[in-house]
C-alpha cells in the first residue's frame, strides 16, 4: 500500500471516529435536555405518580364490600359478643357457674388432712370469717376478696388449692389458719404453718397414692369453680399479685374499675377485634389475582380496609356510648368497646406507617425509571 493510500485510510478512520463522537455528544445532549426537563417538572411528575399510587390502591367495589363486611362484624362483636357483662350478687353468680352445687359445713377436723368427702361437700375454707380477729382486715371495700390470697386470679391456683386440700386459710400476709366447723358455721380455729400447708399438699400429690391425687384434683377443680364464680360478682377479683404487695392498692384499683372481670372483658374485646381483622385480611388476600396491581399495592388496599373498618366501628361505638350516657342510661359504660378502641389506635398508627413506606417505595422506583429513561 502506497503512502497516499495509508493517509487516505487514516483520514477515513479519523473521520469515522469523529463522527461517532459527535453522535455520542448529540445523544448526551439530548439526554441532558431530557433530564433537565424532568428536573424542571419534578413537582408535576411526583404529583402524577402520587395520583397513580392513589388510583392503584384505591378501594374498588369488591374492596368496599369487604369494608362493609368487616365493619358489620366489628359492630356485631361490640354489641353481642364482648359487652361488659352484668355483675351479679355472690349467690346468683355461684348458681350460674358450672360445677357449683349446694354445700354444707361439716368438718371433722384433722390438721392439714380433710377427707375427700369433706373437700367435696364442704364450703371452701377461705370464705370463713368467724373468729378472724383482724386476720382479714385491710381490704377496704373489697374485704376478704383482697385479704384472702385464694381470691388472687393467679396465686389462688396455688394457695387456694392448698387451702382446700388442707382445710386452711392463707391471708395476703401469707399467714395461715386452720378452719373448723362450729355451731355458727366455719370459724378460725388456730394458727397454721403456711409452709406446712404447701408441704402437706405436695405430699398428697406425690406421696399418698391415688387418694392423695384425688384430693388435690378435687381441690384444684373447686378453686377454679370458685374463681370463675367470684369473677362475675359485684366486687369481682383483684388484679393478680397486687393484693400480696398492697391489699389497699388492690382494693383501690378495683373500686376504679381495674378488676379481673374488666381486664378479661377488655382483653376479650381486643382479641376478638384482632381475630376479625386477621379473618378479613386472609379473605381479601385470597381474592388477589394479579391482574389489577402489584401485590404490595394490593396489600395497601387490605390495610385500608382494616383501618377504615376499625375506625368506623369505633367511632360509631363512641357515639352510641355518648348518646346513652347523655340520656342517663346505666348501660352506657357497658357498651363501650375499650379493647376495640385500643386495637383501632394500633391499626391507625401501624397501617398509616405501612402505607407511607409502600408509597415512598413506589414513588422512588417510578421516579428512578423516569430519570433513567
Amino acid at each position: 500500500m502506497s503512502r497516499i493510500d495509508r493517509l487516505r485510510k487514516q483520514n477515513q478512520e479519523t473521520f469515522e471516529d469523529a463522527k461517532g463522537h459527535l453522535q455520542e455528544l448529540d445523544k448526551t445532549g439530548t439526554e441532558a435536555g431530557r433530564v433537565a426537563d424532568v428536573a424542571r417538572d419534578v413537582n408535576i411528575i411526583v404529583s402524577d405518580l402520587d395520583r397513580q399510587f392513589e388510583s392503584a390502591t384505591g378501594l374498588q367495589w369488591q374492596d368496599v364490600k369487604f369494608l362493609f363486611f368487616a365493619t358489620a362484624l366489628q359492630c356485631i362483636r361490640q354489641y353481642v359478643l364482648t359487652k361488659f357483662p352484668e355483675r351479679m350478687d355472690d349467690k346468683t353468680a355461684a348458681q350460674n357457674t358450672w360445677g357449683h352445687f349446694e354445700e354444707h359445713s361439716n368438718r371433722h377436723h384433722r390438721y392439714y388432712n380433710p377427707s375427700l368427702d369433706e373437700i367435696i361437700t364442704n364450703p371452701v375454707p377461705f370464705d370463713a370469717n368467724i373468729g378472724a380477729n383482724g386476720a382479714l382486715t385491710g381490704g377496704g371495700r373489697m374485704g376478704h376478696r383482697v385479704t384472702a390470697i385464694r381470691h388472687d386470679p393467679l396465686l389462688g391456683y396455688v394457695f387456694g388449692t392448698a387451702n382446700i386440700a388442707t382445710a386452711t386459710l392463707t391471708n395476703h400476709l401469707l399467714q395461715s389458719f386452720h378452719i373448723a366447723t362450729g355451731e355458727r358455721g366455719d370459724y378460725f380455729r388456730n394458727h397454721a404453718s403456711t409452709s406446712l400447708v404447701l408441704l402437706r399438699t405436695k405430699e398428697k400429690l406425690f406421696n399418698e397414692g391415688l387418694e392423695g391425687k384425688k384430693k388435690v384434683a378435687a381441690s384444684l377443680i373447686k378453686e377454679a369453680v370458685h374463681l370463675k364464680s367470684d369473677m362475675g360478682t359485684k366486687h369481682s377479683l383483684p388484679v393478680p399479685v397486687v393484693s400480696v404487695v398492697d391489699a389497699k392498692l388492690a382494693s383501690g384499683l378495683a373500686e376504679r374499675g381495674l378488676d379481673m372481670l374488666n381486664i378479661v372483658t377488655v382483653g376479650k374485646q381486643a382479641a376478638f377485634a384482632v381475630m376479625i381483622n386477621m379473618f378479613i385480611a386472609m379473605l381479601h388476600d385470597l381474592c388477589y389475582d394479579g391482574s389489577v396491581c402489584d401485590r404490595k399495592l394490593y396489600s395497601v388496599k387490605t390495610r385500608k380496609i382494616l383501618m377504615y373498618s376499625n375506625t368506623i366501628a369505633t367511632v360509631s361505638n363512641v357515639i352510641v356510648t355518648a348518646l346513652l350516657e347523655y340520656a342517663g342510661s346505666k348501660e352506657a359504660v357497658k357498651n363501650f368497646d375499650l379493647g376495640g378502641f385500643a386495637v383501632t389506635l394500633y391499626r391507625i398508627v401501624t397501617d398509616r406507617k405501612y402505607i407511607k413506606e409502600i408509597k415512598q417505595e413506589f414513588l422512588a422506583n417510578e421516579f428512578y425509571n423516569i430519570v433513567m429513561g
